[in-house]
């Protein structure tokens, strides 16, 4: 409520109080009680010349013809009779009470007294009851006024506020994807739709800060793949070597060759597994590309030449250059690392896509475990006392899947398959 309200508001009771005081001050002044003069001289009249009837009464209850209530008593002030009880019966009562009292005379004569009641007290409660009403009344008014107040209040402060309040919760809690429901109407109007837009740059720089994370861990991840390959590599040169060479220098060369590329293994491992709990982020860029560039990546992973037959079909299918690479350096690394046997290559075509089967002859694995094997950190029983981290299966599948195709795996009575399925272009 602006503030011209809330001095309007004060004035107005204000006045208020000021006119129920002044009315309540001079309440008597306005209601004079009325006198009665002539009615009381005529009754005086009545009563002198009916007195042998009058004094015949002994105290009786009489109701008068009169607007006002009145006794008679004797000169000995014996009661004759009242128009009600309650009222004064005797002058000393009437004179305390401040009765008018009037002498009744028969040839000049006083035979008599007429007590007329006084009503001052009568008035005096009605007046306090006006006076009362009026109170009460500017008092439920001040109520009325001040409950509506109250329910402006809540609706147009404390409501947005706890809105305010709610929305802060939920954006200290992460939830930057519910917009603030604005209404401009309110006193907080310009300030939640200034809450709105932190909520939304807020958003875009969580945005921002998640695609250079997810950048930082592809780039990671790729570099760990990238530099485990020519590691396996050197190691497979080195340990070819150790097996040809004599000299004794050599081989001391070769074993300390040796010792760092696993110590460089185990360090990428590490990166690799601490980076790459979320690989789903990984992008595949699926392009369309010869089957002769799938037969030289083959190729060029064999590094210990234990593939003794390679067969591809010529066709075009569709697939990521990188990430092939990642998929076959994985398969043939697996072959190497579990079955150490020669591995054969062969292709065919089936429901518009080129299979291609890559088969060892290391004894497989469980068939229970096969449909395990490729879910993220879970190996092979057969991977027992040999290094990694349950990651390269998983990623070939999930980059498989990215470029359409599929990659399963099965036992082929001698050893291992793993079958790809690519997508014909």
């Amino acid at each position: 409520m602006k503030t011209r309200f809330i001095v309007l508001y004060a004035v107005v009771f204000l006045l208020l109080s000021i006119a129920v005081t002044m009315h309540v001050l001079h309440g008597g002044k306005t209601q004079q009680m009325p006198q009665h003069t002539t009615e009381i001289n005529r009754l005086l009249i009545r009563l002198a010349d009916d007195w042998e009837t009058v004094s015949a009464n002994d105290g009786q209850m009489c109701k008068g013809d009169e607007d006002f209530d009145y006794a008679v008593i004797d000169r000995d002030g014996a009661l004759l009779f009242a128009t009600r009880r309650g009222i004064s019966e005797t002058v000393s009562a009437a004179t305390s009470h401040y009765d008018i009292i009037r002498d009744i005379e028969i040839d000049g004569e006083v035979v008599g007294r007429l007590i007329v009641h006084n009503d001052a007290e009568r008035f005096q409660r009605e007046s306090a009851a006006r006076a009362a009403a009026l109170i009460g009344g500017l008092s439920l008014l001040m109520l009325a006024v001040s409950l509506s107040y109250c329910i402006y209040l809540k609706k147009r402060i404390v409501e947005p506020f706890g809105k305010l309040e709610g929305f802060a919760e939920k954006i200290a809690a992460g939830d930057l994807e519910t917009p603030l429901e604005m209404d401009r109407d309110n006193i907080f109007g310009a300030f939640t739709e200034s809450f709105d837009i932190m909520r939304e740059e807020l958003k875009a720089s969580r945005q921002r800060e998640e695609a250079a994370v997810r950048s930082r861990k592809e780039m990671i991840a790729e570099l760990s793949h990238d530099i485990k390959t020519p590691v396996a590599s050197i190691k497979a040169m080195v340990d070819f070597l150790s097996l040809t060479t004599e000299d004794e220098a050599q081989q001391e060369t070769l074993s300390a060759i040796n010792a760092k590329t696993d110590q460089i293994n185990k360090l990428v491992s590490n990166l690799f597994h601490a980076t790459l709990e979320e690989l789903e982020q990984l992008e595949v860029h699926p392009e369309e590309l010869p089957s002769s560039e799938l037969a030289r990546i083959i190729v060029e992973s064999d590094h210990l030449k234990k593939i003794v037959r390679s067969e591809i079909q010529d066709c075009v299918i569709l697939a990521d250059p990188l990430r092939l690479e990642q998929i076959i350096g994985n398969l043939i690394s697996n072959s190497y690392k579990y079955a150490d046997t020669e591995i054969t290559v062969d292709s065919r075509f089936e429901d518009n896509c080129l299979l291609v089967e890559l088969s060892d002859k290391g004894g497989g694995v469980p068939d229970a475990e096969i449909d395990f094997i490729t879910e993220k950190f879970r190996r092979g029983s057969n991977a027992a006392g040999k290094d990694g981290a349950g990651i390269g299966l998983y990623l070939s599948r999930y980059f498989m899947t990215k470029m359409g195709g599929e990659l399963t795996f099965r036992n082929n009575g001698e050893g291992f398959t793993a079958e790809l399925r690519f997508v014909l272009a």
